[in-house]
């Protein structure tokens, strides 16, 4: 019988002496991380998958901040068994920081080490117009045009299109409905992984992560664009690895 945490977690748990869970973009999915499993030595990567996109299509979306990072945080209270760190990029460095956040109110398991990319710190008033998920089709893909890593032609195919839409909404409800609640600085690791020109994640937005840090806080440069820590995974990778090499 398929499981909540087995319809989070898509591919084969790879072995690793370290669990890195990874949590997509906005409108993104596990698929976005799949080349890194196996690309870091000792890394079991596990790409995470929410509902309403790639294999879980069919699934209602969540439009909720507080819904998002309870399910990721049960899935990694469930699965976690052994050392495990956690990552994610944009909304998903939001929704891995509020999940991990969400294991500490539980006094659960907490990660080795959280890595967040191409997002502003959550105390940071963000860049992104208001209510962006209610605005229309053309609006929406003209944002995502501006982030890139969107396929040209899929931005030009409405049928696809129309696939891929509610997702995205429903993520950007996620973002544009969250208000950050002030609590402690994480008792762990934090590294951030920053690019230039990212327009979703300026300078000093992404450097008031530190905020956030009660352990070691390091603050990485990582390319060009919102995306780059894919286009230079092998840097991401270095970088990964550099963070988790004492429990490998």
């Amino acid at each position: 019988m398929t499981t909540a945490t087995d319809r989070w977690l898509p591919f084969p748990r790879p072995a690793g002496a370290v669990r890195l869970y990874c949590v997509p973009h906005a409108g993104g999915g596990a698929s976005s991380f799949r080349p890194w499993i196996g690309a870091m030595p000792g890394v079991a990567v596990c790409p995470l998958q929410p509902p309403a996109r790639e294999a879980r299509f069919r699934d209602e979306p969540i439009r909720t901040m507080e819904q998002m990072a309870t399910e990721i945080a049960d899935v990694l209270q469930d699965s976690a068994d052994g050392p495990y760190a956690v990552y994610g990029h944009s909304l998903g460095a939001l929704t891995a920081f509020e999940a991990v956040r969400e294991l500490r109110r539980r006094d659960a398991q907490m990660p080795l080490h959280l890595f967040v990319s191409g997002c502003p710190a959550p105390q940071v008033r963000d860049s992104l117009l208001p209510n962006v998920h209610e605005a229309s089709d053309a609006e929406v893909v003209a944002l995502l045009r501006r982030l890139g890593g969107t396929p040209e032609s899929l931005l030009n195919d409405p049928g696809l299109l129309g696939l891929i839409l509610p997702a995205i909404r429903a993520d950007l409800e996620v973002k544009e409905t969250y208000r950050y609640p002030s609590e402690p600085p994480l008792d762990l690791p934090l590294t951030v992984l920053h690019a230039d020109g990212d327009p979703r994640a300026g300078a000093a937005a992404t450097a008031a992560w530190r905020e956030q840090a009660g352990g070691e806080f390091v603050l990485h440069t990582v390319g060009q664009g919102h995306f780059a820590v894919f286009e230079q995974a092998r840097i991401t990778h270095k970088y990964l690895l550099e963070a988790l090499t004492p429990w490998l």
